[in-house]
């Protein structure tokens, strides 16, 4: 065997391994693992902070663009009352109505308003309270201010008649203020007192005009704490007589409104 054989190979191993030790100091980790992949200061999470930042930055423009930041409506509708309340009372359409929004974005706006009704009772036999004179016909004025929060859904992928109705679920948090006024006896003070309420239910909202002018229609259930809801004062006097034990109800109410926004 050759002397120089052993020489020769390490010489052959020191030509081969050699490239190898370049790629590895260059990159750092080899020719597949760069410092990037590893380094501490880096943000793994940059692209995908990013796209959201994009998607957010893309959704106000859009917005900024093509949404409405404030609307102004007036309404005419009707306000009724279900249980002993809805039993005493005579309507007086039409219920008048006014209110202010504004626009988060497109599907969330915040409002502010108030609604304005009348209403009637006649009792013209002896009751509770009014045993001897009964108290006639009585007149009642029901105001309420609200602070609203609508939802619009997205309909985008929705057919065209939904998509261009706008609808949106509506909820309220209201204080009512009701007046009864004892029109056949003057000499009977009003009765005044206010009570909180809520209400929920649903709205449409049909342009005109995009983003300028619409027709809305509004389905809304309250359920209110008045004042005399537990009232005894026209009470049968005798069990089963003419009366009512109390004026206990919900209110139900439809509202259509010319908007106008910007």
């Amino acid at each position: 065997m050759n002397k120089h054989g052993p020489f020769y190979c390490i010489i052959l191993c020191l030509l081969l391994i050699t490239p190898m030790l370049g790629n590895t100091q260059e990159g750092g980790l080899g020719p597949d693992i760069q410092d990037d992949d590893l380094d501490s200061g880096g943000d793994i999470f940059s692209d995908f902070n990013e796209d959201i930042l994009g998607a957010h930055m893309a959704e106000d423009e859009r917005f900024y663009r093509y949404g409405r930041f404030f609307s102004f409506n007036l309404a005419l509708g009707l306000t009724s009352f279900d249980g002993n309340r809805g039993a005493a009372y005579e309507n007086a359409p039409p219920t008048y109505g006014m209110g202010v929004y504004w626009f988060n974005d497109f599907q969330t706006s915040f409002g502010l308003g108030f609604e304005y009704s009348k209403h009637s009772m006649f009792i013209g036999e002896p009751v509770n309270n009014f045993r001897t004179n009964p108290p006639g016909f009585i007149s009642i004025s029901a105001l309420r201010v609200y602070l609203a929060y609508r939802y619009y859904l997205d309909t985008a992928n929705l057919g065209t008649a939904i998509t261009y109705s706008n609808p949106y679920f509506a909820a309220r948090i209201e204080y009512w203020y009701l007046s009864n006024k004892y029109v056949d006896q003057t000499q009977l003070p009003d009765d005044n007192g206010g009570g909180l309420g809520f209400s929920g239910g649903f709205g449409l909202e049909f342009p005109i005009k995009l983003r300028e002018s619409y027709i809305g229609v509004e389905l809304l259930y309250h359920t209110v704490n008045f004042f005399d809801k537990y009232t005894q004062k026209f009470a049968p006097i005798s069990p089963g007589g003419y009366g009512y034990e109390d004026l206990t109800g919900n209110v139900y109410s439809t509202m259509v409104s010319y908007v106008i926004s910007w």
